[in-house]
């Protein structure tokens, strides 16, 4: 009775979780990951906090436009502790001009944060459409998809985009889409989803040649599924992990290269606000208010980190290999 009633138990547990779908056993994985719970926790926070910015700058009754040119001091720099760091200014001021250094954070998080979504998406929808393509339809679109992505992946995208984005920025322009920063966040997003896809493309490619084959894709054909049938119902919900992995990896890595554009002049750029922006102007004052530097730099390292912990955290749970 008693070996029984152990293997009973044993069993029980391995019984539970065979009942579990493949989401709820990756969503109970990354339950047990505090760091990337922690993680996505703090991204989640500054996300909404950028796309509520409004609300939150309202709350704390300070924008991102009001000059307060009274409380700057010699050379411009903000009078008291921390760059004029107060109940009513809890980030400071910035240098020079006077403006709240919290609303200009919180309003230029909004354009960071939008690009980097955009370009993520935008790039995984289209290695996702044209990877199930060109595995599925093989033949001369496969090489003709895979040669374009060989072709676009020997250019350096930093060095594109800078080379790009003047002549592109006027040509958008031009044709009436777009003006000043809008036609840079146009340009940015597009030449940053130019040079992203074909990496993404060549891993879904490679999943589907090999999703194709196996056994559940030959019984749906035996029962005549048609070709969609079997794009949508078998083989693209084996992509959505690798999709959701890729998505959220790319996500501060955009983050960090706005920032990096905006940082050099090629991104955004004044009146507008960024990360990137108050970086840059922080570079000429930061040996007299070290404050306005700091702060907007920890926020994006900050933010940054969290999405790779994130990210990790969650390639981890979704691969059922890791043992992590």
């Amino acid at each position: 009775m008693t070996i029984i009633y152990l293997m009973t138990a044993i069993a029980e547990p391995r019984k539970e979780l065979a009942q579990r779908s493949p989401r709820q056993i990756a969503w109970m994985r990354l339950k047990r990951n505090k760091v990337s719970m922690v993680a996505a926790g703090v991204a989640l926070f500054f996300v909404l906090i950028a796309f509520l910015a409004p609300l939150v700058t309202k709350i704390f009754n300070v924008d991102n436009t009001t000059v307060y040119p009274n409380v700057l001091g010699d050379g411009g720099v903000p009078k008291g502790f921390g760059g004029g760091i107060s109940w009513h200014h809890p980030f400071g001021l910035e240098p020079g001009v006077g403006r709240d250094l919290f609303g200009l954070l919180i309003y230029g998080s909004r354009i960071s944060f939008s690009i980097a979504i955009l370009t993520s998406i935008a790039f995984v929808a289209i290695g996702l459409f044209l990877g199930i393509s060109a595995a599925f339809i093989g033949g001369l679109l496969d090489n003709t998809l895979g040669r374009l992505a060989d072709f676009l992946l020997a250019f350096p995208t930093t060095f594109m985009y800078v080379a790009l984005a003047y002549p592109l920025s006027l040509r958008v322009e031009a044709m009436g889409l777009a003006h000043h920063n809008g036609a840079r966040i146009i340009v940015m997003v597009s030449v940053l989803v130019v040079f992203s896809w074909p990496g993404f493309f060549r891993v879904v490619r490679s999943q589907v040649l090999s999703i194709r084959e196996k056994e559940f894709i030959l019984a749906a054909r035996t029962q005549g599924a048609s070709n969609m049938r079997i794009i949508f119902k078998e083989i693209l919900p084996n992509l959505w992990p690798l999709a959701i992995v890729y998505l959220s990896i790319s996500l501060p890595g955009y983050l960090a290269a706005e920032a990096v554009f905006s940082f050099l002049g090629v991104g955004v750029q004044a009146p507008g606000s960024t990360w990137g922006l108050v970086l840059n102007d922080a570079t000429n004052f930061w040996q007299r208010d070290p404050a306005y530097l700091a702060i907007p730099a920890g926020m994006v390292i900050i933010v940054v980190l969290a999405l790779n912990l994130f990210g990790d955290g969650l390639r981890d749970a979704l691969d059922s290999k890791s043992d992590r």
